[in-house]
């Protein structure tokens, strides 16, 4: 099961999805151009340093839960899908119980 995901994660040579893991162990595959629209994650994936998740394309979040990383992951298609609308662009929903752990998140985040 491991090399499908490997394969998936690289996909013909070219790397097109990136793992983030959540503090409390669930996995996003997400695509790499989705995952971009963070500044911290493209610069982890492919800023001028060193970092190991630009080698492994797996990104460990040990601060953030899984309900709060998956509506981030939700915001980073949301975004990319309406990047260059010209139609209006409908709200993105959040509850309001998340709302301080999903604005510190997307602070952290850079989204």
């Amino acid at each position: 099961m491991q090399s499908v995901v490997n394969a998936a994660l690289e996909g013909e040579g070219e790397i097109k999805y990136v793992k983030l893991c959540s503090s409390d162990g669930h996995e996003f595959i997400v695509t790499r151009k989705a995952a971009m629209v963070s500044g911290t994650i493209k610069d982890m994936l492919s800023g001028p340093g060193t970092f190991s998740e630009s080698h492994s394309n797996m990104i460990n979040f040990r601060e953030i839960q899984s309900h709060i990383l998956e509506k981030v992951v939700k915001y980073f298609y949301y975004k990319v899908q309406y990047a260059n609308s010209t139609t209006e662009i409908p709200g993105f929903p959040i509850e309001p119980e998340n709302s301080l752990q999903l604005l510190m998140t997307s602070d952290f985040l850079d989204c």
